[in-house]
């Protein structure tokens, strides 16, 4: 494909339609597995909660050691400041988004349309 004769708008149009298809086709096939894992899972009379909580218990000991180890050598954990909201939803303010991570729905339906980013600042 050769993308050197599309313009920096269309570039930008053409990654969100990759990145939605990206995550539509990563929750779809999330989903198809998890499926086929409740499938097999359920033949041998367990359910996931079964197959999850086994190995979490099992690990507990140790977390309880690592912990109290922890504690002894006077590491305090630090806290992490949570992120501040850059942009806001214009269809509903209550979802805010950082700019950091993973671009919201919302935030790439907007950018698919052609609009920008800017816009949409807190």
């Amino acid at each position: 494909m050769d993308l050197s004769s599309y313009s920096l708008p269309d570039l930008r149009r053409l990654q969100t339609k990759v990145e939605s298809e990206i995550r539509r086709r990563s929750d779809t096939t999330r989903r198809a597995l998890l499926k086929q894992v409740q499938k097999l899972v359920a033949e041998q009379g367990l359910t996931l909660d079964d197959l999850i909580d086994a190995p979490a218990a099992a690990a507990q000991p140790q977390a309880k050691a690592t912990a109290a180890a922890k504690a002894k050598r006077g590491s305090a954990k630090k806290t992490k400041a949570p992120s501040v909201i850059k942009y806001r939803n214009p269809a509903n303010p209550e979802q805010g988004w950082s700019g950091h991570g993973r671009r919201p729905q919302w935030v790439l339906d907007w950018l698919g349309q052609g609009k920008p980013l800017e816009e949409l600042a807190a």
